[in-house]
């Protein structure tokens, strides 16, 4: 890998796909300077900016918080904005960057989400609150809150959705973002719908087409585990009324102060 000082040369292939264009995707190389600090979405603005102004890419916060460039590097799906280059990079320094799998491609880098997004609805991923809403706020455990696992720092990246082979298979499937956000509602202490949930995530179409090949944990640039959630379902799908008896007392009590 040819060095200039503290930087380096590196090979950058794209899959590219430009519809009116190209038949199918095809692989274009660009070589660049990049430095112990750059991002592979550094490299990707560098590219944009001074080689090829019609790469098309989606990003936005640069923190690893809207979860808008989620890419496939080297064959592993994850977020460009907070990978710096040489991290991926191999002793020759290349680097292979392509679409997330799974999702039809709008053009180069970009794919349309659109089964992601109607999937994530169908859960109803928003609280569905008690009849008789409280004058002041619902209160929960530590206890509670550790039993969502973190579900709520998903960042709806797609990186689990389109790394998972039934998704690839079929598009009626869930998914793992989605059933992960049902996983997170139907634990907390404040949704009144459990029973309603279960109707649409414990399905064939829900946990149950679920291969328990673990592709999600490993794309989940949160560190989230959606396959113990799916399990998690699952065993809840078992218990279904004691789930609804139970979660019909602890709503009785959510305005009271927690116990020590």
């Amino acid at each position: 890998m040819a060095t200039n000082g503290h930087k380096k040369i590196a090979t950058v292939r794209i899959q590219r796909f430009i519809p009116d264009v190209d038949l199918k995707p095809r692989w274009e190389e660009f070589k660049l300077e990049v430095g112990q600090d750059t991002t592979i979405l550094d490299a990707l603005h560098e590219i944009k900016s001074h080689q090829d102004g019609t790469l098309t890419y989606r990003k936005s916060c640069r923190h690893a918080i809207c979860g808008s460039c989620a890419m496939n590097v080297n064959g592993k799906n994850m977020l460009v904005c907070n990978t710096p280059i040489n991290d991926e990079m191999n002793k020759k320094g290349k680097i292979s960057i392509k679409a997330l799998p799974y999702l039809p491609i709008i053009k180069d880098l970009v794919v349309d989400r659109t089964s992601f997004w109607e999937q994530y609805l169908r859960v109803k991923p928003w609280l569905i609150p008690p009849d008789n809403a409280p004058e002041k706020e619902y209160r929960m455990s530590p206890e509670e809150v550790d039993a969502l696992q973190k579900a709520e720092t998903c960042i709806m990246c797609g990186a689990c959705y389109s790394s998972c082979m039934v998704v690839g298979s079929n598009k009626q499937y869930i998914g793992p973002h989605a059933l992960l956000k049902g996983f997170m509602r139907l634990l907390d202490p404040r949704d009144a719908g459990p029973g309603e949930r279960l109707d649409e995530l414990a399905t064939e179409e829900g946990v149950f087409k679920c291969h328990t090949i673990f592709n999600c944990i490993d794309a989940c640039p949160k560190g989230l585990d959606p396959t113990k959630a799916i399990e998690t379902i699952r065993e809840l799908a078992f218990k279904r009324q004691q789930l609804e008896n139970a979660r019909a007392e602890r709503q009785k009590t959510l305005t009271e102060p927690i116990g020590d």
